[in-house]
């Protein structure tokens, strides 16, 4: 099958590009930016093509001689982010029911809790648009719903280490014990994949989630004993949510639209829902979430939890002086967040 990912420079995209190859597709690789094929292992084995997914010419020329398509693109890091993923997805669904190759449709989103539309946080009632517009695709669709990805350069799982790393105590807000359903990005990728397989036809809506519930604080608990470090929770009577959303941007390098827009959805449960949740036809068990944690800190490069060169530099930006010095992990943190600060001072001093 071949098969155009949009958005396959972006975090999930780049673990899942390899894989889809090696499970026997052919690649069209599409994202906003021009094609560099060198900055990725995999970037000789693709065919590349540029694609704003906002420009409706750019995404019906991307869908053309394309017998799949899989949909990865989402605009957390802008203000007005709901418009452009709005208009992005009607693009593409438009440009696949236009196309006489294309019967295969592949979305992966995030898992929407079991609440009316309207009581949704911004970004969740945004995810829940795209998957309705892609569903009404005249082709086969099939929407992944995922829970917060856990690996190394995932925005959500680097905001938790960020904090957990940052922070000696972790202000606990009342408002803050919602439970979540985290999941490794091996797996992420696997039921990926798996949509593609034509001999395990799915469509509709599958939720994607790892073996373990938790809350947001155990999570938090789980990543600092995965790293070694001893952290202290405080509980906080009173944090309301926007406060929390400038203390969070504030203390982590991800950009800020993002972190405000996921702080606004941690007042969601985000956990799949029985009997419509995604088993691997394969019989290979989920991978644990402390597992997850530890490959991800770990760095082991044969594993996809592991960072890539091509993640955003925010995440993997370090003090390396300190670490040569074995300082603190707090310490190294804070330097780590004060360099980013002074980079982006100075980019905005020289714009």
């Amino acid at each position: 099958m071949r098969i155009l990912v949009l958005g396959a420079t972006g975090y999930v995209g780049t673990r899942l590009v390899p894989a889809l190859l090696e499970a026997g597709h052919e690649v069209v690789a599409a994202s906003s930016s021009p094609p560099d094929p060198g900055r990725f292992a995999w970037g000789a084995g693709v065919t590349h093509r540029r694609c704003d997914v906002t420009d409706a010419v750019a995404v019906a020329n991307a869908v053309a001689e394309v017998d799949a398509v899989c949909y990865l693109v989402h605009s957390l890091d802008l203000r007005d982010f709901s418009n452009r993923d709005r208009a992005a997805a009607r693009n593409v669904r438009r440009a696949v029911d236009a196309s006489t190759e294309v019967r295969r449709l592949v979305y992966l989103g995030g898992l929407v809790p079991d609440e009316p539309p309207g009581a949704l946080s911004a970004h969740l009632a945004s995810r829940l648009e795209v998957e309705q517009e892609l569903l009404a695709a005249e082709c086969d669709t099939l929407a992944l719903r995922a829970g917060v990805v856990v690996g190394a350069g995932s925005t959500s799982f680097e905001v938790v280490r960020q904090l957990a790393t940052l922070l000696l105590v972790h202000p606990i807000p009342r408002w803050l014990h919602s439970s979540v359903q985290p999941v490794a990005v091996t797996d992420v990728v696997r039921a990926l994949v798996e949509g593609f397989d034509e001999s395990v036809p799915r469509t509709g809506t599958l939720d994607v989630g790892g073996p373990d519930v938790v809350t947001y604080p155990r999570l938090l608990r789980v990543c600092t004993r995965g790293a070694r470090l001893r952290r202290v929770s405080v509980p906080v009577l009173s944090a309301p949510p926007g406060l929390v959303s400038l203390a969070t941007a504030g203390l982590v390098q991800a950009p800020f639209w993002t972190v405000a827009a996921l702080v606004e959805s941690l007042r969601h449960d985000m956990v799949c829902r029985p009997g419509e949740t995604w088993q691997p036809a394969d019989g290979v068990p989920l991978l644990p979430l402390e597992e997850a944690i530890d490959r991800a800190l770990a760095g082991d490069p044969t594993t996809a939890e592991a960072p890539l060169a091509s993640d955003p530099a925010w995440t993997r930006q370090r003090a390396p002086v300190l670490d040569e010095l074995r300082a603190p992990a707090a310490v190294r943190a804070g330097a780590s967040l004060a360099l980013h600060r002074t980079r982006g001072l100075l980019r905005l001093g020289r714009g």
